[in-house]
């Protein structure tokens, strides 16, 4: 199938912006719970849909007062935090636009990023921030205010606008229109330097009244409770921010984590007991390897390896079943997963707040067999795609009707069209508005209403998109042998001993790769077979390890020919890190400062 489109389900709204609905529900229900948040003791506390209300129009009127006018744009670089969701709110309460800058950025990020947008104020979380853009703020001549978050900007601002009328802001916030600008998301910028995406008001609430509607369902644990999710994704990416509008909007509790690993994660999955959670595939990929290596741990490796055998052969036959092509699980396979439901699921579960059934995924592929082992344990995974451009999620898994190893339908509303060259090409109202000050790229990109993703996809018979790799990413060998990187890499991380895995082989007789560790994993690997703990620079060189690692290696050969195979690896000391400039803020892999970056070790592999 070349092209499929999903009728749409919620109009694009005809007035209005974003904030309208905190106003709205506000005042239709102002004792509802609408957001958690923690205190200084680290206990959870409500906020009503009244006292949020109250607290954004307060910061609105602060930031008239300041001088943030219609249209300006103002930076805000900070963890994800219920600080940042009230500026994102007060902001567009005055018809501002939001610049969202991730905190690991440098000084050089924050120059280009703020002053191609030309923003007129910023909001950072603490003082190194704020040291960082003091660094280069004397090349930001529009710049005129720096709020910092720990040094009482709320506060400040609330008492900077305490004398305004209501109704000042009230003028601003009806002066917006769904054609306004909401934000300008930057890039992470794997290729180049990172381009601004214009995004509107309508752009967002399309997006998120259309998942609302289509996914209402995946947000409850059972029927009637009370939707809740606990947002850690971060709030400088279109997918954090989506998920934000989203809750608003969809009256769902939520409260923010600032820290996106999961030893931070699982303590506040445990105490704010979210019904589902949103995640990239990194995330699910860390709880399944913190409960495996529990399991060894505690002697336990044996039943742990065969409950999540049980868990992917029940979850593959309740697909089938789904779809025709099977009778679903047989009934010594249902005894064995209700004995396992107890046993491991169960406590996973618990552990995880004991309320949640549902979870989306998206940023990246996930493996088919993770996601079949999370469904088998009780918590449904709806695997979807979508860019900053297409404001987060276009394709996305239905409720009722999920197939593992895809990303999903069109989510409604959208078309999706593979192009001759096998690219991914989108068209719908979630579709951005262009590049900020580039005219070249939003014209190279946008093509009468359609969005070139830049990825490589195939739809099957049902609309189903599954993604093949990147355009720009193909390896071309000397031999001319045309190699996707993406499943290679992929499959090779699928070993619990590896962190990361880049492919190279471009103009290269063949393919090879380099491959980092996890840490964590190496230190219980060590444990498990009594070895000592080494220095990383002396561990690389075990030939266990390396063993290990070849068997992740071969594995991933059998996805292709042997001409597409890798060769020969080596194994580095060290991650490749975003502080290294090896990383995108999504953790995306940098390929070109990466080959750059370890110029000998690639030599190496092709004069071994």
């Amino acid at each position: 199938m070349r092209e499929f489109t999903s009728p749409a389900l919620a109009l694009p709204a005809p007035v209005g912006g974003l904030a309208d609905v905190v106003f709205r529900y506000a005042k239709e229900d102002p004792t509802r719970v609408a957001l958690g948040r923690k205190d200084a003791d680290g206990a959870w506390r409500d906020v009503t849909s009244a006292e949020f209300r109250d607290e954004v129009l307060a910061l609105a009127k602060g930031l008239l007062a300041q001088g943030v006018r219609f249209g300006d744009r103002v930076a805000i670089m900070s963890r994800t935090r219920y600080e940042w969701t009230l500026f994102d709110f007060a902001l567009w309460t005055v018809g501002a636009q939001v610049v969202p800058v991730y905190p690991t950025s440098s000084a050089e990020q924050c120059l280009w990023m703020l002053h191609d947008a030309e923003v007129s104020a910023a909001v950072v979380e603490h003082e190194d921030h704020a040291m960082t853009i003091a660094t280069v703020i004397d090349r930001l001549p529009g710049m005129r205010r720096l709020w910092q978050l720990d040094a009482g900007a709320v506060q400040e601002l609330y008492d900077a606008g305490a004398h305004l009328d209501d109704d000042v802001v009230h003028r601003h916030r009806r002066a917006v229109t769904p054609d306004t600008v909401a934000t300008v998301i930057y890039t992470s910028g794997t290729t180049g330097r990172p381009k601004g995406c214009v995004l509107s008001h309508g752009n967002f609430m399309y997006e998120a009244d259309t998942v609302i509607e289509r996914w209402e369902p995946v947000f409850h644990s059972r029927r009637g409770d009370e939707a809740a999710t606990l947002l850690f994704l971060p709030l400088a990416h279109v997918f954090g921010r989506m998920v934000q509008v989203a809750a608003i909007r969809g009256r769902v509790k939520f409260g923010h984590q600032p820290q996106l690993n999961a030893a931070a994660i699982m303590p506040d999955l445990a105490s704010f007991r979210p019904t589902f959670f949103l995640a990239v595939p990194y995330i699910f990929e860390k709880v399944f390897n913190a409960a495996r290596r529990k399991a060894e741990r505690e002697g336990r490796s044996g039943a742990f390896e065969k409950a999540v055998e049980v868990a992917v052969n029940y979850a593959d036959a309740m697909e089938a079943k789904a779809w025709g092509t099977g009778p679903g699980p047989s009934a010594g396979l249902r005894m064995q997963h209700q004995v396992f439901d107890k046993l491991v699921y169960g406590k996973m579960r618990a552990a995880m707040g004991g309320r949640i059934r549902h979870a989306m995924s998206g940023g990246s592929a996930m493996d088919r067999r993770l996601g079949l082992f999370f469904a088998g344990a009780g918590i449904h995974v709806y695997e979807g795609y979508g860019l900053t451009e297409s404001t987060a999620a276009a394709t996305a898994n239905p409720p009722e009707r999920t197939r593992f190893g895809t990303v999903g339908r069109p989510v409604p509303g959208v078309s999706v069209h593979i192009a001759d060259d096998g690219e991914i090409w989108l068209n719908g109202d979630n579709v951005f508005q262009g590049y900020l000050n580039n005219p070249k790229a939003t014209h190279e990109t946008l093509h009468d209403g359609w969005l070139a993703t830049g990825d490589l996809g195939a739809l099957d018979e049902d609309g189903y998109l599954t993604i093949t790799g990147r355009k720009k990413e193909i390896l071309v060998t000397s031999g001319g042998k045309s190699v996707s990187p993406g499943p290679l890499e992929e499959r090779v991380r699928d070993h619990p001993l590896v962190n990361q895995c880049i492919v190279v082989g471009n103009d290269r007789p063949y393919v090879a790769a380099l491959i980092t560790l996890d840490p964590e994993a190496v230190e219980h690997w060590l444990a498990m077979r009594g070895k000592p703990s080494l220095p990383a620079a002396e561990l690389v060189h075990d030939a266990d390890l390396e063993a290990e690692v070849r068997r992740a290696v071969v594995a991933a050969n059998t996805l292709v020919s042997q001409a597409e195979s890798i060769r020969t690896f080596r194994i580095l000391a060290q991650p490749f890190t975003e502080e290294h400039g090896l990383l995108t803020p999504s953790l995306k892999l940098k390929r070109r400062a990466i080959e750059k970056a370890y110029t000998e070790e690639v030599e190496a592999l092709y004069h071994a």
